[in-house]
């Protein structure tokens, strides 16, 4: 077998077994909701991680200790993980009810920050259709950062359809990194930003299955993009707070991880270390904010977002970060109610 014939091989391998593993999955957790159509099938997300067995789980709001003593509020995030546009009239719908629910709150959110998978299958013409409905709404400025499904384009034929033996089908991994890039202004996958003198940092996914087969759908940072953030972590040796997204979960603690996950965890870790005020938010596995173990703590605070348009049981949520002086909150919302959700309540007071 040549090398040309190996990897597509391997390529079709992993699409069987990410569909094999979405059936059982959605089996698993009586998962109602139906793909928007057969090749989202072989596309799933990841099962929930469980929370990191050497972490200490967040307390339930009612279990929390002394009301935290905030101070002034600084800034306001709204995180939206997985909105997965597609020309689709229920996705699209899911979408503006969100944005409506944002932009009927009290909290005036300073900016926006999109965690991966901002679209499906990540063409131009999702793309335009993401733009089109941001448009229609007045909203802060936008970050975001690379998933998974931004590559996704690789698995398409020229005529749309979903093809393994093909793939990839005529395009690279550069070109769904550039696509990315111009859509939101960026010179890298990865950036900062400072926001009311509040640091946001966007880690993201820098290669997929054209260039890197063994990913799969893990996310790898390469020694450039670690070192930028090593470097860009560095204002933070003051105590002060920051807000790092990535898209994939993190591995159990002292793993690494492989399919659906960070991949170079132990490195990722260790540059966290130093800094007791960094808040995690990962996106990715589609989870329920109701459910538990949304939070857990490390040397720093890790959570776990839903999704905009694929939260399992069809429902639609996403995370509202407030950062004060002496504190940082974190409320999830469900944007087909417009309510907030009681059990992703927390209130971290800093360090």
């Amino acid at each position: 077998m040549n090398r040309r014939s190996f990897v597509k091989w391997l390529l079709a391998g992993i699409a069987l077994l990410a569909a094999s593993g979405s059936l059982f999955m959605r089996k698993l957790m009586g998962e109602a909701t139906l793909p928007v159509n057969a090749a989202e099938e072989a596309t799933p997300e990841a099962a929930p991680p469980s929370a990191a067995p050497s972490a200490t789980p967040a307390p339930s709001p009612s279990s929390s200790a002394a009301p935290v003593e905030k101070g002034k509020l600084l800034a306001t995030v709204f995180l939206l993980s997985d909105i997965h546009m597609i020309d689709s009239q229920p996705v699209v719908d899911k979408v503006h009810t969100a944005l409506k629910d944002l932009a009927s709150l009290k909290e005036t959110s300073d900016a926006i920050v999109l965690g991966g998978d901002l679209t499906t299958y990540a063409r131009e013409l999702d793309y335009k259709l993401l733009r089109t409905t941001f448009n229609q709404y007045k909203l802060p400025p936008m970050y975001a950062n690379m998933g998974n499904h931004e590559y996704y384009d690789i698995w398409l034929t020229k005529e749309g359809a979903w093809s393994t033996e093909t793939v990839p089908n005529g395009k690279t991994d550069k070109d769904a990194r550039d696509r990315f890039q111009k859509f939101m202004d960026m010179d890298k996958p990865y950036a900062d930003a400072w926001v009311n003198g509040i640091h946001l940092i966007m880690v993201s996914q820098e290669v997929y299955v054209q260039e890197k087969p063994d990913v799969q759908e893990g996310a790898w940072y390469s020694d450039e993009q670690l070192a930028w953030l090593e470097e860009t972590l560095k204002p933070h040796a003051d105590g002060s707070p920051a807000l790092v997204f990535i898209h994939q979960p993190l591995p159990a603690i002292g793993a690494e991880g492989g399919n659906h996950r960070l991949i170079r965890a132990s490195e990722f870790r260790k540059l966290l270390l130093p800094y007791p005020n960094l808040f995690v938010f990962s996106g990715h596995t589609h989870q329920d904010l109701n459910q538990p173990n949304r939070y857990s703590k490390e040397s720093f605070h890790w959570f776990m977002n839903a999704s905009v348009t694929r939260t399992r049981g069809d429902l639609s949520q996403g995370l509202l970060i407030q950062v004060y002086e002496g504190a940082v909150d974190i409320k999830g919302r469900e944007f087909s109610t417009g309510s907030w959700i009681a059990a992703a309540d927390w209130s971290i007071p800093l360090a």
